[in-house]
């Protein structure tokens, strides 16, 4: 079923842009593909992200409740749960988003991996013909994509960076009821979100340069470019929402 519903058709919507652009190389059509992977997953994108918004909108009457209900925790967790509630948010609509990406992130590893060098004909729909690549392995001409690359790894690394300055930047943290210092948990996820700027791009770097290499040596280089354009386009949908509707919320 997992062949059939996910990486089948993810293996053979890359493909197929290989073969309805054949002048493009691999790093291309993995960044067109990418592009159209997330705009399909957009509404969900865009579900998750307005929640983000929304719960950022009340944190400082969040942050009233936790602090009247600071002896009993279940109690807090209560409040909290019913102030959602009161304005109309689901704060667990990003798991649905982290549901549906798990898979399709573990499909399109083994999509990668499976198109370089060659094309499997098995795992191609009938309507669909399998390109030569074989002289369309360079990205740009420039990176040999059979193996790792020390400049995608970095870009891929700037670019998460990037995404998370900016991301964090459009969310300061929330002001502490007047006459109140921030109680422990805001003072903990201000804390935590400072520390995951710095520690996601060392992350992303590391894996498209050392963890991904060692397990999947022909993917490196083209999940390090899925991961760079990925990233971008969250960057972009994240600005684009917040400036459609954060005036509105």
């Amino acid at each position: 079923m997992y062949n059939e519903l996910i990486f089948r058709p993810l293996y053979n919507g890359l493909v197929g842009i290989m073969d309805l652009i054949p002048w493009i190389d691999v790093g291309i059509a993995v960044i067109i593909f990418t592009a159209i992977v997330k705009l399909i997953l957009f509404p969900l994108s865009k579900s998750s992200l307005l929640t983000q918004v929304k719960m950022k909108e009340i944190e400082p009457e969040a942050a009233k409740v936790r602090a009247q209900y600071a002896s009993d925790r279940q109690l807090q967790a209560l409040k909290i749960m019913e102030l959602y509630k009161s304005k109309n948010i689901k704060p667990f609509s990003g798991i649905l988003l982290l549901f549906i990406q798990l898979p399709i992130l573990f499909a399109l590893i083994s999509v990668f991996y499976k198109i370089i060098p060659t094309i499997d004909p098995q795992y191609l729909y009938s309507f669909i013909s399998a390109p030569d690549i074989s002289g369309k392995i360079n990205f740009l001409g420039l990176i040999d994509l059979t193996q790792k690359s020390l400049i995608l790894s970095l870009a891929t690394g700037a670019i998460q960076y990037l995404q998370l300055h900016f991301s964090l930047a459009s969310r300061p943290p929330a002001p502490a009821p007047a006459g109140q210092t921030p109680d422990m948990a805001t003072q903990l996820s201000h804390s935590m979100s400072k520390q995951m700027k710095y520690l996601l791009p060392i992350i992303a770097f590391a894996s498209t340069y050392w963890l991904i290499p060692a397990q999947f040596p022909q993917a490196a280089a083209i999940i390090a470019i899925y991961w760079s354009t990925s990233t971008l386009f969250t960057l972009v949908q994240e600005l684009y929402i917040r400036k459609k509707h954060i005036g509105k919320l």
